[in-house]
């Protein structure tokens, strides 16, 4: 397959293939001669050039068809032929050609689909196939060079990719639109029968008898098919024009009739001129009676502003008094606030005496405990010792008077056994004793561990409480991300929609305005624990214009809120604009007040937190050392009455509170990072309340063990005094026998005195026990009686206290409420000065207006007409005479109409005209064209014809054969009839195309 280049009519076609190759020799010496005998037959001569450009160089297929990996394949630069047995791939070749240059799955008569041509079990099919690219035909030769390779890339999806290269393998383009530019300039027809023969094609051919059928693949194989319904289209779309000129014809008649018509009228108007001028007359009065009225509302105006300026003086004198009042109550709350500071500081010191004095009561009440817990334990040993000296005594008494009976080896023994049991007894009793003393070690570690349980128990309940305070606070900001009330609440969202549903149905007059959180936004987000500090439980609370709208949001409230829980309201009147506190707010070079660090939605969420909280006085000074010296100097800004601190601390003149809140919960605005600090602080408290859990757990069971411990000794104490009750009855028993004789009354005697020595060695340690303890008691009733004195004292100076609170408290609301009367009659004088001003404005609005309405009507009439008629009247006659000529125009038509309806139709006729002039131009031009091309076409297709009988009657030559082959272009019919030669002789002499 090669490319078809351009040329004269009389050459042949197919002129870029001058010399065969085969693979033996014969068959190059064959074609020699006939080319050879060819040329002496004939009066003419093949004149070819070997192609440089479109040339098929090589072919390379990867799982194509049944084919894991065909070629590649080297073509040279003319006729090439491809043999092998069958299912070599011969077919595949011509296949993957079709498709590797962008043919249909169709065109190859192999496969409905692309997808067919991709080798079972593989995923991808690959077609390269490289072009010559020399010579002055050559395809863009500066991108891809003396090659083109064109890879095609099949998915079993049946899409198809295509990768344009250069020579040295360069990706130029990946577009369809590049592969057939560079098809349409080689002249490759891949869907061709005429350039690429398939087999089924040529078997369709050489079986097919129907001359209509050859007559159309000669059509197709030399394009005039295309061209033919070209033609037609052509020819039908000049139908459809030529109708659409003779509609336009038509409608072109209609519009020059209403163009006629409308010029008719147009030149008849002709009539309310008089009328018109007398208008005009009005209008030149009407401009100067408009100034003359405007200069009479003008002076009363003046005379006002005059009025008020008299009124001013009044108001300075009212604020002067106001000031004075006020500066009097800041003195009393200045001297009440001194006064306070110092019962605070006795108070303080107090405290710290009343701690130090609890502590000592409860060292001297544990040291009490301990030296009772003593002495009653000698006194316990005490009662035993009396309780056995009795006993001996009793029985030395009767041994005396038991007579000497047994005999001495009897005697001796029972001693013996008397001895071993006094030792067991003595034994058991020291064993006794120590089991006494360790289970008053137990008891004690008991109450220690209790103790300990205890505290470690409501430090484990602090732990929790905070726990689940972070945790809500946690759920509260994580739904604050889809929803941003419910940081102040998970309740908050539902109220806000029953206040939104409550005030479209009319229950309140204004709507509420909350939570005052959510309209204010710091402008420093570093100041945003110190604002919350400062406004404390005002972020959760809502503004009402009047007590009804309160009650009302009381009733909504109830619904989500237990009493005493609710978000406060606040009562204050709503107005348009913020308070004026230029005078009696702080103003700080360096530091702002709360105010100018907010940014607040709508006033009367400001005034509100003006009036209820004073935020214009307050100052936000980020560190706490320069709020010190800022407030506590000897002279703080002016108009100051507290300091806040980034921490939160709240600093006074003479006062410094810290704050309760480590951060701010409503108004800090990076809701991502405070959630990861409250899950970093979650995690820490669970990591704390495990480790106390853990280490309640481990006291839990140091109590238990010690319980069982003290348990296990009292058994065992019950154990020994059972045993020492036995062995002592077994000594009674021996000694009460009638063997008085045998005994040693003097051992027992001696025994006797060593426990009367006991006793009295026990009776002294008591009573020095009891000494001791008188002397802790004492000691005790001391320190009670100091802390009781001290609680006393600190009862007085809070008995003290609180009436100074409550007079600073009501000294506070009287300097409020003054500054509020000197508020509101600043507010007052403003609104006065306001009102001169806006008087004034109005003054000079009103002057500017009578200057431009007089250079208004100056424009409209130069010299100033003295009119007494009224504006009205002379409205209303300008009325009435526009009525009249609106009348008389209603009759002809209005002038301006009548001249636009003239200039449509004239536009609409002219522009019609031109289209159809236009249209008519272009039908004759085309029909002209159309008649060239027709008799080229026709002229084209006789020589096409001719050029085939040609080609055929020398082929025939060249074979020895004879035939014929006739066009019938009028019934579109082809017939070819081929006769063999002498040597042919056997076979049938007729062969039909």
């Amino acid at each position: 397959m090669g490319k078809r280049k351009e040329e004269s009519v009389s050459k042949p076609p197919f002129h870029k293939r001058q010399r065969q190759e085969h693979i033996d020799e014969h068959s190059d010496e064959s074609s020699d001669e006939e080319n050879t005998r060819f040329s002496a037959d004939n009066s003419f001569s093949l004149t070819s050039t070997v192609g440089e450009a479109g040339i098929i160089e090589r072919i390379q297929l990867k799982n194509f068809m049944c084919h894991s990996m065909l070629g590649p394949f080297q073509f040279g630069s003319n006729l090439n032929f491809i043999i092998g047995n069958n299912g070599s791939g011969k077919s595949s070749v011509l296949t993957a050609l079709i498709v590797g240059l962008g043919g249909k799955a169709t065109a190859t008569n192999r496969g409905s689909s692309l997808k067919l041509f991709v080798k079972s079990g593989e995923s991808s099919a690959d077609i390269s196939v490289t072009l010559q690219n020399q010579g002055r035909d050559a395809f863009k030769p500066e991108l891809y060079g003396d090659s083109i390779i064109v890879n095609t890339h099949i998915n079993l999806e049946g899409s198809r990719t295509y990768r344009l290269k250069s020579k040295s393998g360069t990706v130029i383009s990946s577009k369809k639109e590049e592969l057939l530019g560079m098809l349409d300039h080689f002249n490759i027809q891949v869907e061709n029968p005429v350039s690429v023969l398939t087999q089924e094609m040529s078997k369709l051919f050489l079986q097919s008898k129907n001359e209509g059928d050859k007559y159309k693949f000669f059509m197709k194989a030399t394009q005039l098919e295309q061209m033919k319904e070209d033609y037609s289209y052509i020819m039908k779309t000049k139908e459809n024009t030529r109708l659409q000129i003779e509609q336009g014809v038509e409608r072109l008649k209609e519009l020059k009739r209403i163009y006629c018509e409308e010029k008719e009228r147009y030149e008849s108007i002709e009539c309310v001129n008089e009328m018109q001028k007398h208008l005009e007359e009005l209008k030149h009065k009407m401009a100067w009676a408009v100034v003359a009225e405007m200069e009479r509302e003008i002076q009363p105006i003046r005379e006002g502003i005059k009025a008020e300026e008299g009124n001013t003086e009044k108001f300075d004198q009212k604020l002067e008094e106001c000031q004075i009042k006020v500066n009097e109550a800041e003195e009393k709350c200045k001297a009440i606030q001194e006064k306070l500071i110092t019962v605070n500081g006795e108070a303080e010191a107090l405290h710290t005496q009343c701690m130090s004095s609890k502590a000592e009561v409860q060292t001297r009440r544990k040291a009490v405990n301990e030296a009772e817990l003593l002495h009653n334990r000698v006194r316990t040993e005490l009662k035993r010792l009396a309780k056995d000296d009795e006993q001996l005594r009793n029985r030395i008494e009767e041994m005396k008077k038991s007579a000497y009976q047994a005999s001495e080896s009897e005697r001796l023994e029972k001693e013996r056994k008397i001895t071993q049991l006094k030792e067991k007894l003595k034994a058991l009793r020291d064993e006794e004793i120590m089991i006494g003393q360790q289970m008053d070690q137990f008891q004690q570690a008991i109450y220690k561990h209790k103790e300990e349980f205890a505290k470690l128990k409501r430090e484990d309940s602090d732990v929790r409480q905070d726990l689940d305070a972070k945790q809500k606070h946690l759920r509260e900001l994580r739904d604050s991300k889809t929803n941003a009330f419910k940081r102040f609440g998970q309740h908050m969202p539902s109220l806000l929609e029953e206040v939104e549903i409550a005030y479209r149905q009319g229950q309140f007059k204004h709507k509420p305005v909350g939570p005052l959180g959510a309209f204010i936004h710091p402008k420093d987000p570093e100041l945003s624990l110190a604002i919350e500090a400062c406004l404390k439980t005002l972020v959760q609370a809502f503004c009402c214009d009047n007590h009804s709208d309160e009650r009302v949001l009381q009733q909504l409230m109830s619904k989500y809120y237990p009493h005493g829980a609710r978000p406060s309201i606040i009562v204050n009147k709503f107005h348009d604009k913020i308070y004026d506190v230029r005078h009696s707010g702080v103003h700080h070079p360096e530091f702002p007040s709360v105010l100018t660090a907010l940014e607040i939605d709508g006033a009367a969420v400001a005034n509100c937190l003006i009036n209820v909280r004073g935020i214009e006085k307050v100052l936000l000074i980020k560190s706490s050392c320069k709020a010190r010296e800022v407030m506590q100097s000897n002279n703080p800004p002016k108009n100051c009455r507290e300091a806040f601190t980034a921490e939160g601390d709240q600093v006074f003149n003479r006062r410094y509170y810290s704050s309760d809140y480590l951060r701010p919960k409503y108004l800090s605005k990076d809701v991502e990072a405070e959630i990861s600090l409250l899950e970093n602080e979650i995690a820490s408290r669970k990591a704390q309340l495990a480790a106390s859990q853990k280490r309640l757990s481990s006291t839990e069971h140091e109590i238990k063990q010690n319980e069982s411990y003290l348990h296990h000794h009292r058994q065992h104490q019950k154990e020994l005094q059972i045993k020492t009750r036995r062995t002592a009855a077994e000594i009674a028993d021996l000694e009460n026998v009638d063997e008085i004789q045998y005994m040693d009354i003097r051992a027992l005697e001696d025994v006797a005195e060593e426990n009367k020595n006991k006793m009295e060695s026990v009776r002294q340690e008591m009573q020095e026990e009891s000494r001791k303890m008188e002397e802790l008691n004492e000691i005790l009733r001391a320190a009670e009686k100091r802390y009781e004195e001290i609680k006393e004292k600190m009862n007085q100076v809070e008995d003290i206290t609180n009436p100074i609170k409550d007079e600073l408290d009501k000294a506070d609301s009287e300097v409020e409420n003054r500054r509020r009367c000197l508020q509101y009659y600043e507010d007052k004088k403003k609104e006065h000065l306001t009102c001169i001003k806006k008087h004034k404005e109005l003054l000079a609005a009103k002057e500017k207006e009578l200057e431009e309405k007089t250079a208004q009507a100056r424009q409209i009439y130069s010299e100033r007409i003295e009119v007494t008629r009224t504006v009205k009247s002379l409205d209303a006659e300008m009325n009435r005479l526009r009525e009249r000529i609106k009348t008389e125009k209603s009759h002809r038509g209005n002038t301006e109409e009548i001249i636009q309806r003239f200039l449509d139709a004239k536009e609409r006729y002219e522009d019609a005209n031109s289209k159809v002039n236009n249209l008519k131009k272009f039908i004759r031009l085309l029909e002209e064209i159309m008649t060239q091309r027709f008799n080229i076409y026709r002229r084209f297709l006789r020589l096409l014809s001719l050029r085939c009988k040609l080609y055929f009657d020398h082929l025939l030559r060249i074979r020895g054969c004879s035939g014929r082959i006739l066009f019938d272009h009028k019934n579109e019919t082809l017939s070819i009839t081929v006769q063999p030669g002498e040597e042919d002789r056997a076979a049938p002499n007729n062969m039909p195309g």
